[in-house]
């Protein structure tokens, strides 16, 4: 690995300044195998500190986004093996959740199991209406391992990652607009273009304040408020003191001048 070109189980397209992560196992689901695991941790690493990058989606070719992880790898390893892969995906889920770059999860079909985990770990969810979710690792006698039960809870609430988790239920994204995970869902058609449209609208932002905002309101669920309400002024007086900040403060503050004069 070391380039978009030798990736193999994805692909990644830059349009100005966004990143498309394609999942590219579609006659699979693309179901998350141990290369697959690898090139996402390593793709989502470079990107985040691409200079030219300021958002990144990810989505799925075909009929999933991501359909969990390949059970047959799963049958094939060992305890020891089965034990590295849950570890390393920790490192995947980090290189999404802790990216310095705003990540759109643009879900056109299946996220399930570790797909699922996937999805929680992004920053805003646009999906396909249709496309089932879910947590269904308990008929194989198993629980989640990338952070589902604590990301979920999180998420959508006590209650309702028990009841996904216990029963293993694949939901429709629509259930889960409601549950406030999903932002919006689309068509088919549609998912793409607005997934794009989002992610110009966040690019066009200073990218300096993007970051403050995803890592303020990322610790917002487990700072203590005293010390997110602290690190939120810190962060905004160092943002008041860039030239950036300060031109457009200046020419609103202009402009507000100008109307009130021709208002006299």
């Amino acid at each position: 690995m070391g380039s978009d070109n030798d990736l193999q189980t994805l692909s990644v397209e830059h349009r100005g300044p966004v990143a498309i992560v394609t999942f590219r196992r579609g006659d699979q689901l693309n179901a998350i195998n141990t290369v697959m695991q690898a090139e996402i941790t390593e793709a989502l690493s470079r990107l985040g500190t691409d200079a030219d990058t300021r958002v990144i989606i990810v989505t799925g070719e075909g009929r999933g986004f991501m359909a969990g992880a390949d059970i047959k790898e799963y049958a094939a390893q060992s305890d020891d093996d089965f034990a590295g892969f849950q570890a390393r995906g920790g490192g995947m889920y980090a290189a999404i959740e802790d990216n310095p770059k705003p990540v759109i999860a643009a879900v056109n079909g299946f996220a399930l199991g570790g797909g699922f985990e996937l999805v929680l770990c992004c920053d805003i969810v646009v999906a396909v209406a249709e496309a089932k979710m879910g947590l269904p690792e308990i008929k194989l006698g198993l629980i989640p391992g990338g952070g589902g039960t604590q990301r979920a809870v999180r998420i959508l609430g006590l209650n309702r990652a028990k009841y996904l988790t216990m029963t293993g239920a694949m939901l429709p994204a629509a259930d889960f607009a409601g549950y406030g995970l999903v932002q919006e869902t689309t068509t088919p058609e549609e998912l793409m273009p607005r997934a794009l449209a989002i992610a110009e609208e966040i690019a066009s932002g200073e990218p300096e304040a993007i970051r403050h905002l995803k890592r303020l309101t990322a610790s917002a669920t487990v700072a203590a408020l005293e010390d997110g309400l602290a690190a939120e002024r810190d962060a905004v007086c160092a943002l008041y003191r860039t030239d950036q900040a300060k031109a457009k403060v200046q020419a609103f503050a202009e402009k507000s001048a100008a109307r009130e004069a021709r208002g006299r």
